[in-house]
């Protein structure tokens, strides 16, 4: 028989049984769906955090006061002493190596704003110009902190589109003074950033110089220091400078914490990538299923379909050619149940992608490619015993139906 025969031969024997056909269909389409939309949702995951943190800048270091790790009791602890604080002069000596951009010391804390009246508690951050460019954010109106000395304490804040439509309505907010916990700034800029970075809201944020900051919140201390390396290859040695650096300020103490952005997007990473190989061969069980649900339907129709068989093989049909009749049958079936089933997956992403407009819900490549692959496995290989069955039996006794 020929190619053409053999196609024509499985698609009649599958729209004879027009129920039978559709009930497995819809088991091998189900399976490969649940494996394209579960590894579309960890896939969609991982590129959010990715996201995220890209938010924060290119090429990004942090410098985050005290160890990571916990070493005990030491002498200092029993002395109760504390990991010595960052200041404005460790981030100005950060300055000082050609790998290194553009720094921006930070403080964080919150106050009341308050103009004629209203009034509101709002998170304020204490920074430099820099960071505009490092987070790579955008103004909408007048402008960013003023690029002066790291101890100049200038009264200006620059303030989120929110706050500015709570406290200034349609009236104009740059140029007004704000009073800010015990003192006054003067708004110079409107924020036309959006969105939440990394517990951030820019929207509902007020900036003012790191000097001003130390001042409101009573402080010499930094929060954190964030650094941009002048490019990808240049974060290691900057890594190691900032370590080496704050080690010979801190007289030979190593308290700090340096954080690369390389190595927690690469932790982030292995833990989604993980998370979706799990749920990709959770998923992927309802294949086997699916396997087993074709090949107790196939030794059905073997039964059904007994004389048939008896006269394919009165007619000549050697066993080879039955066992290749069944697996036509099988691998057409697999075939259209994982087309249907890829479908359904896509048009599941889609729906998710447009109820969570955050999460780039798409599987990966390699998710459907492997779900394709193993449902197309799974049916030939549950069909080859009722195929075997099928071609075993005697012709006479199957043309008597025995």
């Amino acid at each position: 028989m020929q190619t053409g025969d053999v196609t024509r031969f499985a698609w009649g024997a599958l729209c004879g049984y027009p129920t039978r056909t559709l009930l497995m269909l819809l088991a091998m389409g189900i399976g490969v769906a649940a494996v394209v939309v579960l590894t579309s949702l960890g896939e969609g995951a991982r590129r959010y955090v990715t996201g995220e943190f890209a938010s924060l800048g290119t090429n990004l270091i942090i410098v985050i006061p005290g160890r990571s790790e916990t070493a005990g009791i030491s002498p200092t602890t029993m002395m109760g002493e504390t990991p010595r604080d960052l200041t404005l002069d460790d981030a100005r000596a950060l300055t000082r190596s050609y790998s290194v951009r553009r720094i921006a010391p930070l403080n964080v804390g919150s106050a009341d704003i308050n103009w004629r009246g209203k009034q509101r508690e709002v998170t304020v951050l204490g920074t430099t110009h820099e960071m505009l460019a490092i987070r790579h954010w955008e103004l909408s109106q007048g402008k960013f902190l003023p690029a002066t000395d790291l101890d100049l304490a200038t009264p200006v804040c620059v303030i989120g589109s929110k706050i500015r439509n709570e406290l200034f309505g349609a009236q104009r907010a740059i140029g007004e003074w704000v009073r800010l916990g015990d003192r006054r700034f003067r708004v110079i800029g409107i924020m036309g950033s959006e969105g939440r970075s990394i517990g951030v809201d820019v929207q509902e944020t007020v900036m003012i110089p790191v000097a001003s900051a130390q001042q409101l919140f009573n402080t010499p201390s930094l929060f954190r220091i964030l650094v941009e390396a002048k490019s990808r290859e240049a974060i290691e040695p900057v890594k190691q400078f900032i370590i080496d650096t704050l080690q010979q300020r801190h007289q030979g103490e190593k308290d700090v914490t340096v954080i690369t952005q390389d190595a927690v997007l690469a932790t982030f990473d292995r833990i989604f990538s993980a998370l979706t190989y799990a749920v990709g061969g959770i998923a992927a069980i309802s294949l086997i299923v699916a396997g087993i649900l074709i090949m107790n339907v196939m030794l059905v129709a073997v039964s059904q379909r007994t004389s048939e068989i008896g006269l394919l093989k009165a007619l000549g049909a050697a066993p080879r050619q039955i066992i290749v009749l069944f697996l036509s049958e099988a691998l057409l079936l697999s075939g259209l149940g994982a087309a249907l089933g890829l479908l359904l997956g896509e048009l599941a992403s889609m729906l998710l992608r447009q109820l969570f407009a955050d999460l780039p819900a798409h599987a990966p490549a390699w998710a459907v490619v492997t779900a394709l692959l193993v449902a197309i496995l799974t049916g030939l290989l549950f069909s080859l015993l009722p195929a075997r069955r099928a071609a075993r039996l005697d012709a006479v006794l199957a043309l008597s139906r025995r």
